[in-house]
């Protein structure tokens, strides 16, 4: 499946070393403004070459919006897209044509299809996930009108880690560092730590934390469909993702229930929560499988890089042992670039469980 939601939904296009990389979005409520300006913001919080400690590769990540908007606002048409490829280095990686890059979808692709593009990685490449960010920044335009916001940033590289407790941090100071984490201290010894693996031609994996505010009561469904269970699909699908954890998470297996029950108390909050809310948000703004207005705060965790600069073990498509020396422009970290993509998964998942449930309330 190349298409993700139900009632707004991106379906994405391209290789990381073809023409372009691109989608179309439907679904798109019509009337909405859209700031083509955020658009390449975002996609600039996203793109590769931004800082020392991110790939060298250098791409304008120019968006071009193809249909679906007119005057300035969305029509509720398709909203097809493009960003082209302009700094593609195909020839780094012909030494590999031949050969399954150590923890790569490499050989799972070749066996699945019978064929493979080994230029950067083709589809598999997270050069995709550009796609991803344009919609979600269509999304976030949607949201915005709602009062819904959402915000990620990096709470951990390899052991370096911030509290669990989002609130103790100012958002503002999120964008203040090539990290994208709000702690300046913990940002520069972060920073000091993917270069350190830049240089040595190694990676470092690490923890995305996202909070979701202003969410209404009653998105996501009681069975198959909860909230957090759509969160978690889309935040695993994004390349290197290994781990998703909403609410306290694995940390509440640890306490008592008198310990982890949030108790309701009455709110001021008469529209957003119907002048109720929970006294404590163990449970992460989601209650059986559905929103319960209180923030949506969730972890995402990722490995390392699997593109290591040296050389390593490996077979080729024979199943002959060899060794693999891989080139190129690689990511040290995924975790500042990776951002981004995690908001703009959490902006989708939002806006489409809000069109559903308005759906069933018509």
């Amino acid at each position: 499946m190349n298409t993700f939601g139900k009632l707004f939904t991106l379906t994405t296009f391209g290789e990381s070393h073809g023409v372009a990389v691109g989608g179309v979005v439907d679904g798109m409520p019509p009337g909405i403004p859209i700031d083509i300006d955020f658009i390449q913001r975002e996609l600039a919080r996203r793109k590769p070459g931004q800082s020392r400690i991110t790939t060298d590769r250098k791409e304008l990540d120019q968006v071009e919006l193809l249909s679906g908007v007119f005057e300035g606002k969305s029509t509720g048409t398709p909203i097809g897209f493009i960003v082209r490829n302009r700094n593609q280095q195909s020839k780094d990686y012909d030494s590999i044509a031949d050969l399954f890059r150590p923890s790569h979808a490499d050989y799972t692709y070749y066996n699945k299809y019978g064929i493979r593009d080994y230029r950067g990685g083709g589809r598999a490449s997270a050069r995709i996930t550009l796609s991803r960010v344009v919609a979600g920044a269509l999304a976030k335009l949607v949201l915005k009108q709602k009062g819904i916001s959402i915000t990620a940033y990096t709470s951990q590289v390899g052991d370096i880690t911030l509290d669990r407790n989002y609130q103790k941090y100012d958002f503002s100071l999120i964008e203040c560092n090539p990290v994208r984490c709000p702690e300046p201290k913990k940002a520069k010894e972060m920073e000091a730590l993917i270069a350190e693996m830049k240089r040595e031609g190694d990676t470092i994996g690490g923890v995305i934390t996202c909070v979701i505010k202003g969410c209404p009561v009653g998105l996501g469904e009681p069975e198959f469909d909860k909230l957090h269970a759509q969160l978690g699909a889309a935040m695993l699908s994004i390349n290197a993702a290994k781990g998703f954890e909403y609410g306290e998470g694995f940390a509440s297996a640890s306490y008592r229930g008198s310990q982890q029950n949030d108790v309701f108390i009455p709110s001021s909050d008469k529209q957003q929560t119907h002048g109720i809310k929970t006294k404590t948000n163990h449970c992460g703004g989601i209650q059986g499988g559905i929103s319960n207005g209180e923030d949506i705060y969730f972890r995402v965790a990722f490995k390392p890089v699997a593109t290591l600069l040296m050389e390593q073990e490996t077979v080729n498509k024979e199943g002959e042992a060899t060794k693999i020396d891989v080139h190129g422009r690689h990511d040290p970290c995924v975790l500042p670039r990776a951002v981004p993509i995690v908001e703009a998964m959490a902006a989708m998942t939002i806006l489409d469980a809000l069109l559903v449930d308005n759906a069933k309330r018509i």
